[in-house]
């Protein structure tokens, strides 16, 4: 089943961007299969409610977040104020669902790969044991090397099939900034994965069409899903 989460070096880095430029990539160019959108836990307003505006998703808004928290804190902490737990069988059952009934299946995760998803487990921790191919957002800023390093580190330590990293300009950048802030030979050197392109800073994040052609920029034959 081809499912792929889309996780980050932190919070704000280019997910979200990634995510619907891929979903936006696999409406223009297949529409013939089936694609579904998932974003696992969400807490407070935002991806969910931008996916139900840009794509006619045939999901419930509880297929698209099974877990939805009011305060925009880190789940435990959200869950807690709540009086709730942070329940992943709910979660595990609507993701298998969703793979049942779509040929491709994207999955973005909250904050970054070493966000807390329960008291216990991170998104890293979730990505391995539930064997899911995950893409590693790195933004492309002054330590995004250090970044892109201990995150591949932490990916490995939880045994997630990482199958690339796409560095997304946050800002604005020149090309001399992308190349010295994130020059891709060496990130591809010190991690030993591949880097699979840069995502242009987008002054309309909801353009379709343009998010379709930044996805089509990525080496997406890497990710085997397409």
């Amino acid at each position: 089943m081809n499912t792929l989460l889309i996780t980050a070096t932190d919070t704000e880095a280019g997910k979200t961007v990634l995510t619907t430029a891929l979903a936006a990539y696999w409406r223009k160019y297949y529409p013939q299969r089936r694609w579904g959108i998932m974003k696992p836990i969400q807490s407070g307003v935002g991806d969910r409610e931008l996916y139900q505006k840009l794509f006619s998703l045939e999901q419930s808004a509880e297929e698209i977040t099974p877990l939805y928290f009011q305060a925009p804190l880190a789940p435990p902490i959200a869950a807690a104020k709540e009086n709730r737990q942070v329940d992943l069988a709910v979660v595990w059952q609507t993701l298998s669902g969703l793979q049942k009934r779509h040929d491709f299946l994207l999955v973005e995760a909250l904050g970054g790969l070493g966000s807390p998803v329960t008291e216990e487990l991170t998104i890293a921790d979730l990505a391995g044991q539930w064997r899911l191919p995950t893409v590693l957002v790195v933004p492309v800023r002054l330590g995004a090397i250090a970044q892109a390093v201990a995150n591949v580190a932490l990916a490995r330590q939880s045994r997630v099939n990482l199958k690339g990293i796409v560095l997304n300009c946050i800002q604005p950048r020149s090309d001399a900034e992308i190349a010295d802030w994130t020059p891709p030979d060496l990130i591809q050197s010190l991690t030993n994965t591949p880097v699979l392109g840069c995502l242009p800073y987008l002054d309309n994040p909801t353009d379709l069409d343009k998010l379709a052609q930044i996805a089509s920029d990525l080496d997406l034959e890497i990710l085997d899903t397409f």
